[in-house]
Order: C-alpha cells, then sequence, then structure tokens
C-alpha cells in the first residue's frame, strides 16, 4: 500500500444539493441535482502540505479573443463508435467526433429502476459494448438492454442491503473482456458476467466508490470519497495498491474517474490537486493544482474536479469547482495555459479546438494550442432565473455539439459558431454526458430512464 501521505479528517455528514452556479447560487438560484456536498470549516490549514499558489484573478472574465476572430478551426470526421466501455469513451477520456443520431429521433426507452430522490443518485452514465447498454440506477441496481431495441437481458442488485450500507449511492460501470464490473456507493467493487449477470467476484471497500472506474494494464482504477485512488486486479478483485491525496473538509459527494495513458494514471481529487501516478505501484510523478488561493465566497471553497480529465496529444485538460480550467503538460504537471472557467463537467477536445459547458449556462470554444475562446454560447441569458437551466455536456455528434438540459431539452449547436442548430424533447431532466454506440446515442436521465436517439 501507498501510504506516504496520510488522510485529513473525514468529512462531515452529507449535506444538500449544492447550487449549480457561483453567480446564481448566491441569489437562490436553481440547485446541481445529484452532486451533494459534505463539509465543515476547515481548522487547521497547517495540515495540508505543499503552497496552493494562485494561477488566476478572480475579477478575470473571459471574452472571446479578437485574434480569433475571422479564424476557422478544425477537427476530426465523425466516425462511428463500436462500443463505450468505459466512461469517457475509453482510458483516456479523449473520443472527438462520433457519427451519431443523425435524425435526433427517439428510439427506445427503457426505465432501468431508481432515478434521482432523497436518498438514490444516479452519477455515472451507461457503458455499451457487443451490442448490449448497461446502466447503474440510484440505488446499484444494474440493468443490461439490448442496444438497438431497449430489450432488457438482465437485471441484478448486487448491493449488501444490511448494517451501516443499508442507504447507500452511487458509482459507475465499466466493461472489458465479457465482464461489466461495477463501483458503489454501498463500499463494494464487483465483477460480472456481461451476458448473464451472474457475479463473479465481489471486494468490500472500506468508503464509498462514487466514481466510476477506469481500465487497463489488468487493472481497475477508482477513487473513492476520501480522496483516496485505489488499484485493483480484474480477474479477483485483490487490491493492488492506493493512493492518498489531501482529503478535503468540504466536498461535493461525488467523485470523478482517473484517465490512463502510458504507464500513467491521472487522478482528479477533491482538493482540486490533478496528479499523475505509476499504474504499477502508485508512485507520484506530479501534481498540478486547479484551485484559487484568493477565494472569497463559500462555493469557491469547493474545488472538486468532478469532471473527468482528457488526455489529448501530450496534454491533460481538466477543469474544477473553484474556478480553474488548464491545459497541463501529461509527461511534466507544468501548465500550458489556464482560463477562469468554473465547470462540473467534462470537456471535448477534439482537433484545434476544447469544448466546455460552465456553472453559470455558457458553451465555450476555446484554442486548443492556446487556451483563447474563438465563441462563447450563453444559453440562459435572456431568461428569469426561475426558467434558467443548468446544462451539461457537451459530445459532438454528426457535426453538431449536443447538450443537455434539466429542462429536459437535448440541444445541438454549430461546433463552429455556437447557434442553435436543432432540438429535442426527452422529458425528464438530464445531467450526464450522452454516450454514442453505433450511430446511436444514449442518454441517462434523470428519473432513471434510458433513452436512445438514432
Amino acid at each position: 500500500m501507498n501510504t506516504r501521505r496520510q488522510p485529513a479528517l473525514r468529512a462531515a455528514a452529507m449535506g444538500l444539493s449544492i447550487a449549480a452556479s457561483l453567480g446564481l447560487a448566491a441569489c437562490g438560484g436553481f440547485k446541481t441535482p445529484h452532486i451533494p456536498f459534505t463539509g465543515k470549516p476547515k481548522t487547521d490549514q497547517a495540515k495540508l502540505k505543499g503552497e496552493r499558489i494562485s494561477v488566476l484573478s478572480l475579477n478575470q472574465k473571459l471574452e472571446p479573443s479578437s485574434a480569433l476572430k475571422g479564424i476557422g478551426f478544425s477537427y476530426p470526421a465523425a466516425r462511428v463508435q463500436t462500443s463505450w466501455p468505459v466512461i469517457g469513451g475509453n482510458a483516456e477520456h479523449s473520443i472527438e467526433h462520433v457519427a451519431a443520431a443523425q435524425d435526433l429521433k427517439i428510439a427506445w426507452r427503457h426505465k432501468i429502476g431508481m432515478g434521482d430522490t432523497f436518498t438514490g443518485h444516479i452519477t455515472a452514465p451507461p457503458v455499451a459494448a457487443d451490442g448490449m447498454v448497461f446502466a447503474l440506477d440510484g440505488q446499484a441496481r444494474i440493468t443490461a438492454l439490448d442496444a438497438g431495441t431497449g430489450r432488457q437481458i438482465w437485471t441484478v442488485n448486487p448491493a449488501p442491503r444490511k448494517g451501516f450500507d443499508r442507504e447507500a449511492y452511487g458509482g459507475g460501470l465499466a466493461y472489458n473482456d465479457g465482464v461489466v464490473f461495477i463501483t458503489s456507493g454501498y463500499r463494494f467493487v464487483a465483477a460480472l458476467d456481461a451476458k448473464t449477470g451472474v457475479v463473479k467476484w465481489t471486494t468490500n471497500t472500506s468508503a464509498p466508490l462514487h466514481g466510476a472506474p477506469n481500465i487497463g494494464g489488468g487493472k481497475l482504477f477508482v477513487i473513492d470519497t476520501l480522496d483516496q485512488m485505489h488499484a485493483y486486479d480484474l480477474t479477483n478483485g485483490t487490491e493492488l495498491w492506493s493512493y492518498q491525496a489531501l482529503e478535503e473538509p468540504a466536498r461535493m459527494e461525488i467523485s470523478s474517474s482517473p484517465a490512463l495513458s502510458g504507464e500513467m494514471v491521472l487522478a482528479p481529487f477533491a482538493s482540486g490537486e490533478l496528479t499523475s501516478v505509476r499504474q504499477a505501484n502508485g508512485n507520484d510523478i506530479w501534481s498540478y493544482v486547479l484551485s484559487l488561493t484568493n477565494r472569497n465566497n463559500a462555493l469557491s471553497e469547493i474545488r472538486d474536479i468532478a469532471g473527468l480529465p482528457v488526455v489529448y496529444r501530450g496534454d491533460v485538460l481538466a477543469g474544477s469547482h473553484s474556478g480553474v480550467f488548464a491545459a497541463v503538460d501529461l509527461r511534466t504537471g507544468a501548465p500550458r495555459w489556464t482560463q477562469p472557467i468554473t465547470t462540473v463537467t467534462t470537456p471535448w477536445v477534439t482537433g484545434d479546438v476544447v469544448y466546455i459547458t460552465d456553472q453559470i449556462g455558457e458553451v465555450i470554444c476555446l484554442s486548443r494550442d492556446a487556451g483563447q475562446a474563438y465563441w462563447i454560447q450563453e444559453l440562459n441569458a435572456h431568461l428569469r432565473k426561475k426558467f434558467r437551466a443548468v446544462w451539461s455536456g457537451p459530445i459532438l455528434a454528426s457535426d453538431r455539439l449536443i447538450i443537455l438540459s434539466s429542462k429536459g431539452e437535448l440541444r445541438a449547436l454549430d461546433p463552429h459558431t455556437g447557434e442553435k442548430v436543432g432540438s429535442l424533447r426527452i422529458g425528464p431532466p438530464a445531467f450526464l454526458t450522452p454516450i454514442a454506440m453505433d450511430k446511436m446515442l444514449y442518454v441517462m436521465a434523470d428519473n432513471g430512464e434510458l433513452i436512445a436517439i438514432r
């Protein structure tokens, strides 16, 4: 075990859902569903190792760059995605452009179990492979569906229902070589046969697992709610090593998922740390903090990197709730550029650009090379507060940037301008980025419905 860094005090009991926007939360705006947080005032800052260095000023505001006006950009042509085995599509969370949902019409919808309630929360999108889609509901029930028709193949709930863990939530799925792996807020990791749902092995954990796993090199990697990353053997569930990051006294009760690249595991933590460790043993390589030191409001104290880090052409791109988005050199951890963007969603990186959905309802298109903004589309600009939506995504599908809203809308934007080019009413709110397989998009809705869009 890697025990070089000792954890700080464990966070207090889970609180109410954190407000969705730094700008709107202070005036009683909407809330971000299924991202509750725990916390208590910090009383011993000396326990945090190292020095947090401010990389941005709080009064900075991102604007479209005049230097990029009239300059075009390119990205790869759309390709059919034949599987989506882990969160983010692959180990690096980098799927550039999918051919999917050309018609923007609903093909089928299927209720896979419990949706978001006071005691249950869906925290990860589905995964898909071998003609099947696997989805996890708000209380650890896994359902396998036929990807083309939505027909249920099997459903099972491997979670314990006794003692301390009678009530829990969260987790995620991954698929590898005919096996579905689950990480769960019920404090366990398990492997199930993908064709039958029969449990092959189960390993209990000391802390809840709210994030989805990633898989590579015969190992499963996952981050728990105490800011520990664990590596498990895929064949039998044996824990191989763990890495302890700085534990935050105030944090969202949700965890992101690490990215994998070569020998590296790129792990995002609630402290705002983006850390590279070795897959073989968990020894750290570098760490970079996506956090402001000059925080002047309560919400900026929540530093989580809730979206997935994306590895793309020698960089790692990630953003935090504290208001820092950065492109970091994969090899050294040195920042190439930073921007003042507050986000809890995963960036979409493709070709010359990076697309980001922020916490005040903006979709931003950045130059991947320099970080300057090509365009910013304000989705809530002309709406009164009670009509404003929480937006998530994006995913680039068939030359349209697809985003989802808390108002039950799927919207398509022009990737070059940000202008609206289409929309689809899906009904329930949706907050998880869609996945793609075989020309279909799959949306996991807030109410526990899986919706297929052709």
